[in-house]
């Protein structure tokens, strides 16, 4: 098995209203020396917005601002801004991100050509309600996971008319493939990716259209004992020499509640839902004090990565309060990926 380092936390929250609760789930960059960080700001009452923070090399926090770089604005996001991820296609940053109204969530995204200053363009994926995508899922066959309603987290009252197909955990590849911008969205119990030409072309019938050929666009499937509630996407996928490098969150249902993890898969470079090779055990699990002990317990949540002198540095949510860091040798990880 690949040897992880745990190097610790890095970001805790401060006394500033805006991420007095936690700060988790970190959306991050390299850019030459420093490591931009975007992480999930939370105050009290679970209200989140986007911070920021630089590192000097992977662990050092040098600068950290005062205030929220991206915070709700409009109808859609009232209750959040969260979990954002962050890439780097030609001259432009993109940056998807939750949105959340209190009750249902979706992706939206923003850009910048120099990190510091965020256009919001607006919500992505679709607002489809689970009955709607279950009558899509049935008319293309489907497997019988994709039907179970019981795998969301539902409050009293929800039902499959008045609860919408989330909308969480979608992000983009750092370069387009074939030409195409490749998108990772997750469906539950799985992660599928999309493609299009122009952000424009995400319509809803795009989307419906998109449900009805789901099962041609999985990249990978739940499938092992850590994984028995479902797989989300984790960080942005990393590009090697052997293919992409997916750091995934996976879920697993036990006596004491949901255990979140990370796991790791490679992906063909041209066609990501080819894989390559994949771990059988998790990349790493909730063992430190916190990971196990936290406004959510049992949480690691891997969200960015950076990578210096061929070591891999992974930045995650540890327990919904801290971000934590672990790192690893990058080549050891893709010789176990590899068969």
């Amino acid at each position: 098995m690949v040897s992880i380092k745990r190097e610790g936390v890095v970001l805790e929250p401060t006394s500033l209203e805006f991420e007095s609760l936690a700060v988790m789930n970190p959306a991050c960059i390299r850019a030459g020396d420093s490591v931009h960080m975007f992480y999930r700001a939370v105050r009290q009452g679970n209200y989140s917005s986007i911070g920021y923070c630089r590192l000097d090399g992977p662990l050092n926090v040098v600068e950290r601002a005062k205030a929220p770089i991206l915070s709700p604005e409009f109808d859609y996001e009232v209750h959040g801004v969260e979990d954002p991820r962050i890439v780097h296609i030609g001259k432009t940053y993109y940056m998807c991100y939750i949105a959340y109204d209190g009750r249902d969530a979706w992706t939206a995204y923003a850009t910048s050509r120099d990190l510091k200053h965020f256009e919001k363009r607006g919500v992505i994926t679709s607002r489809i309600s689970y009955a709607e995508a279950s009558e899509l899922f049935r008319q293309s066959n489907m497997p019988e996971k994709y039907l179970d309603f019981d795998i969301y987290d539902k409050c009293e009252g929800d039902t499959e008319d008045n609860t919408l197909l989330w909308g969480k955990d979608s992000f983009l590849f750092p370069k387009k493939i074939n030409g195409k911008f490749a998108l990772i969205r997750r469906v539950l119990p799985e992660i599928q990716v999309i493609y299009f030409n122009d952000f424009q072309e995400l319509t809803p019938e795009f989307w419906r259209e998109n449900l009805r050929q789901l099962s041609d666009h999985i990249i990978l499937e739940k499938r092992y004992w850590f994984e028995s509630k479902y797989i989300g996407g984790g960080c942005p996928p990393i590009e090697t020499d052997k293919g992409w490098l997916l750091i995934y969150h996976a879920v697993e249902n036990t006596k004491r509640g949901k255990v979140y993890r990370a796991g790791a898969a490679l992906l063909d470079k041209n066609n990501p839902c080819k894989l390559i090779g994949r771990l059988r055990e998790p990349l790493f699990s909730p063992e430190k004090r916190w990971e196990k002990k936290g406004v959510v317990n049992n949480v690691v949540f891997p969200t960015g990565s950076a990578i210096f002198d061929e070591r891999l540095y992974i930045y995650y949510g540890a327990a919904d309060t801290h971000i934590a860091v672990a790192s690893l040798d990058l080549g050891e990880l893709l010789d176990e990926l590899t068969p």
